[in-house]
């Protein structure tokens, strides 16, 4: 296995359950990027990373994805894990295939994709709420919120799956036996 595990998907297709479980079984350290990306956004306006931006939401994800794929790079050449027996594993939304492509090194950091692209979105909205919690920031949305986010999400679903194919990166579909799905994917990862 690389030193680094990249995490990438939709919101709620289980990126963060997935890398908590590597996390805690090969012992690395899990960064959740949204916290990051949130901290980069109200701390540093002028880097432009806008979460909430009013327009095209798959322009939105573009423009922070360029913008954190460098950094992520960044990250992983401080040396920081180097003397380390363990890596990283980050969880991350806005991270395009090309970006990873263009900034990352596959050979020191693996990435997989998770997204939900094969429901409608008010089977999106039926998914989401059949494993929303407290802990989950949707929880508290509007059900008319959530189903026009979850809209959001099987479009850039479906759009991520064919970037994903587009520069070979793997991508799990989660949007049916998510369970099985992610309990599978991490049974394969290897230390």
């Amino acid at each position: 296995m690389t030193k680094h595990i990249i995490i990438a998907g939709v919101p709620r297709a289980g990126k963060s359950t997935v890398s908590q479980m590597i996390a805690k079984m090969f012992s690395y350290q899990h960064i959740s990027m949204d916290s990051i990306i949130a901290g980069f956004e109200k701390a540093f306006p002028q880097v432009g990373i806008d979460t909430g931006a009013d327009g095209d939401v798959i322009e939105n994800v573009q423009n922070i994805s360029a913008k954190i794929a460098p950094f992520l790079r960044a990250m992983m050449d401080s040396g920081e894990y180097d003397e380390c027996d363990y890596g990283m594993v980050i969880d991350v939304f806005q991270l395009l295939p090309e970006d990873y492509r263009m900034h990352i090194d596959p050979a020191v950091c693996e990435i997989y994709y998770f997204i939900t692209s094969d429901v409608t979105a008010e089977e999106r909205f039926e998914l989401l709420k059949q494993y929303d919690t407290p802990k989950d920031y949707t929880y508290y949305k509007s059900d008319e919120e959530n189903r026009k986010d979850c809209a959001e999400i099987v479009a850039i679903s479906k759009w991520m799956k064919e970037q994903c194919q587009k520069y070979a990166v793997p991508c799990f579909e989660t949007a049916k036996e998510r369970n099985k799905v992610l309990a599978d994917f991490v049974s394969c990862i290897k230390a």
